[in-house]
C-alpha cells in the first residue's frame, strides 16, 4: 500500500505546488505594481501561467525535488529549485521566440522566482513537520509482518526508506520454513496485522500458497517480493515496495483518490451532520440525564479495521448494570453466531427504547468519524469479546476495511437479519463492490430506513 501512497502523495504535492506557483506569480504581479506602478494589466502576463502551472512541478520532480524528503538539507532543495527554474525560464524563452509572446515586465519574472522559492520551501517545510508529526501518532503506522527466510527478511529490512519505516510498523517476523502458517494467523489477530510481506525467493511453494490463503480468508493483503519476475503484471495487483517489485493479493479496496475521496466525505458529512443535529444531540443528552442514572454517553471497545481495538461511543439506551444481566439472558439471543440481539431488551430504558428505533443513540458515533475510527459507510463495528468468537477466519474478512455509521445490513432490515451468516455476506458484498456511488446510495437509503425506523429496536 506504502507504494501507491506515495504516488498519490505525489500528485497531491504537485498539485498544490502548481496551486502555490499561480500564487507566488500573482502575487508578484501584484507587488511589482504597489513598488513602482506603470505596469501592463495581469492579462498580459497570463499566457505564463499556462508554461508555469504544468510544467513546474513536472520540472521539480524531474530534479529530484519529492524524492526522499526526509533524507534532504534544506540547501539540497534550493538547488533542486534553481535547475528547475533554469529549464523553466527556457521554456518560456522557448515560447517568447517560437510564438512571438512578450514578456511586459522581467521584474515581475525576478519577484515571482523568489516568491515562489520562499512558498516552495515553506510548503516543503510543513510537510516534513506534518509526516513526523503523524509519525508520531500511535495509530498512523501501518501493522506489519514479514515472512521468509530470515536472511530474506534481513534483506528486505535494509531495503526500507526511513519514510516508509515511518508509516509502518513491523510487529513480528515468521520464518515460512520453519514456523507453521498458523503461528502466523495468530499473529495476525494478536497484533491486529493489515499486510504480510512475503520476503525471499519463495522456493517453498506450498508453503507460500497455504499463508497467502490465510490472508486471503483473514481479508489481510499479501505482498509478495516479486523481484524475480521481469514482465510487468496486470493481476493479481502489481506494486513497489522501495526497490522492489511487489505483487499483491488484495481482496479490499486499493488506495486511490476515491478512497481519499471517501474519507473527506466522512469527515465534512459528519461535521455537517453534528451541526445540523446538535439540537437533538442536546435533548436526547438532557433526557437521559433526567430519566435515568448513570452517564449520558456509553464507550465500549468495539473490532476497528483488521480488529484494532478502539472506543465507541453512543447514547446510553440501558441501565448501568446491562453487561452484568447479559449472561441471564443469553438463552434468548435472536442472531445465529457470535452476536447477542434481544428483542424486547428489559435492560433498554424508556428513553432508550425511542432512541433506538430512531437511531439517535448513534449520533456520537459521529465523533468517532472524525477521529478516523469509523467511516460513514461500512460494516457495523463488534464488541471485541464478539469478535473473538468468529467462528471462522471468513467471517474476519468484514474487519478488512474501516467500519462505518451504516451499510447494507441497516438497509436490509437491520435487526430482521437473524442470520450472522447473512449479515457477513451483506458486508463482504458491499467490499467486494465498494465504490463512492455505492457509498452514495447506501447513505441515500439509510434516511428513509432511519425515519420508519426499519428493523431498529
Amino acid at each position: 500500500m506504502i507504494g501507491r501512497k506515495q504516488e498519490i502523495n505525489l500528485q497531491f504535492q504537485q498539485i498544490v505546488d502548481g496551486a502555490l506557483l499561480v500564487l507566488a506569480f500573482w502575487g508578484a504581479h501584484v507587488l511589482r505594481f504597489s513598488l513602482a506602478g506603470q505596469i501592463p494589466e495581469f492579462d498580459s502576463f497570463r499566457w505564463m501561467l499556462f508554461v508555469i502551472m504544468p510544467f513546474g512541478p513536472i520540472l521539480l520532480e524531474l530534479q529530484g525535488f519529492y524524492t526522499h524528503p526526509l533524507q534532504k538539507k534544506i540547501w539540497r532543495s534550493f538547488g533542486q529549485m534553481l535547475q528547475a527554474g533554469f529549464w523553466l525560464g527556457l521554456i518560456l524563452a522557448g515560447c517568447m521566440i517560437f510564438f512571438r509572446l512578450n514578456v511586459p515586465s522581467r521584474a515581475v519574472l525576478i519577484l515571482f522566482a523568489l516568491l515562489s522559492t520562499l512558498l516552495l520551501v515553506f510548503r516543503e517545510q510543513l510537510t516534513l513537520l506534518f509526516i513526523r508529526a503523524r509519525a508520531r501518532s500511535e495509530n498512523y503506522r501501518e501493522p506489519v509482518l514479514l515472512a521468509g527466510t530470515p536472511c530474506d527478511m534481513k534483506a528486505l529490512r535494509d531495503t526500507l526508506t526511513p519514510e516508509q519505516l515511518l508509516e509502518m510498523e513491523i510487529l513480528g517476523e515468521i520464518d515460512i520454513e520453519k514456523q507453521p502458517v498458523g503461528e502466523m494467523v495468530e499473529m495476525l489477530h494478536k497484533h491486529s496485522i493489515s499486510r504480510v510481506i512475503f520476503a525471499g525467493n519463495h522456493s517453498h511453494v506450498n508453503r507460500l500458497q497455504e499463508a497467502i490463503g490465510a490472508c486471503e480468508v483473514e481479508g489481510v493483503e499479501a505482498w509478495l517480493v516479486a523481484d524475480f519476475i521481469k514482465t510487468s503484471i496486470a493481476r493479481p495487483t502489481f506494486d513497489v515496495l522501495g526497490s522492489r517489485a511487489m505483487l499483491v493479493f488484495r481482496t479490499t479496496p486499493e488506495v486511490s483518490w476515491a478512497l481519499m475521496l471517501k474519507g473527506m466525505i466522512d469527515r465534512v458529512g459528519a461535521f455537517c451532520i453534528l451541526v445540523v443535529t446538535s439540537p437533538v444531540f442536546l435533548a436526547a443528552a438532557i433526557g437521559i440525564k433526567l430519566t435515568s442514572p448513570g452517564p449520558v454517553i456509553f464507550c465500549q471497545q468495539r473490532g476497528g479495521k483488521h480488529g484494532r481495538p478502539f472506543t465507541m461511543y453512543k447514547f446510553r439506551t440501558m441501565g448501568t448494570n446491562a453487561e452484568m444481566l447479559r449472561a441471564e439472558l443469553a438463552a434468548q439471543n435472536e442472531m445465529s453466531g457470535p452476536v447477542f440481539k434481544v428483542g424486547n431488551d428489559p435492560r433498554v430504558t424508556p428513553i432508550g427504547r425511542w432512541l433506538r428505533k430512531t437511531s439517535i443513540d448513534e449520533l456520537p458515533q459521529l465523533l468517532n468519524v472524525l477521529k478516523g475510527d469509523m467511516s460513514l459507510v461500512g460494516p457495523r463495528p463488534l464488541p471485541l469479546y464478539e469478535v473473538a468468537q468468529f467462528e471462522n477466519s471468513a467471517q474476519r474478512r468484514r474487519l478488512s476495511v474501516k467500519p462505518g455509521l451504516t451499510c447494507l445490513w441497516q438497509i436490509s432490515g437491520r435487526s430482521n437479519v437473524t442470520s450472522f451468516e447473512d449479515w457477513v455476506k451483506l458486508d463482504l458484498t458491499y467490499i467486494d463492490n465498494w465504490s463512492i456511488w455505492l457509498d452514495l446510495k447506501i447513505l441515500f437509503k439509510t434516511v428513509p430506513a432511519v425515519l420508519f425506523g426499519s428493523g431498529a429496536r
